[in-house]
């Protein structure tokens, strides 16, 4: 396989309750240098228990958290992320999303857009985020 797969699953184990049967992946690592994550929110990717419940600033230290764990699993770092994607279920979450996000990424200066959802795969979760990222030499 050209791409390398990081941390491959099914959403029959992830979304039970969902009926789901889908190939899935946390992040793709195409032709060994770019890194594209899958959009990660609140939950711990082992347990996959949600974290942070009723709590935006929260939610988004678990997710960023993510990031940088699933970054360094494809052999990067926040300090190569190109482009963020973040979505949110309410504006009002926004200023407690990039205070938190912000102290992630300072001095690194990504691409980023932001979109307002009315929802997100499980009812608990207020944000998610994406990510795409390069391997350095």
């Amino acid at each position: 396989m050209i791409h390398k797969r990081i941390r491959p699953f099914n959403t029959k184990e992830t979304y039970p309750e969902q009926k789901l049967d889908n190939d899935l992946s946390q992040g793709v690592v195409a032709r060994g240098t770019t890194v594209f994550l899958r959009g990660q929110v609140a939950q711990d990717l082992d347990s996959r228990e949600s974290t942070g419940m009723g709590d935006a600033g929260a939610q988004t230290r678990k997710t960023m958290e993510n990031i940088d764990m699933l970054l360094k699993e494809a052999g990067s770092e926040m300090a190569h992320v190109c482009r963020i994607v973040v979505y949110l279920t309410d504006i009002r979450y926004r200023e407690a999303v990039y205070q938190e996000m912000g102290k992630w990424l300072k001095g690194v200066h990504p691409c980023s857009t932001g979109i307002v959802v009315p929802a997100l795969a499980r009812p608990e979760w207020v944000v998610e985020i994406e990510v795409t990222a390069v391997i350095p030499d």
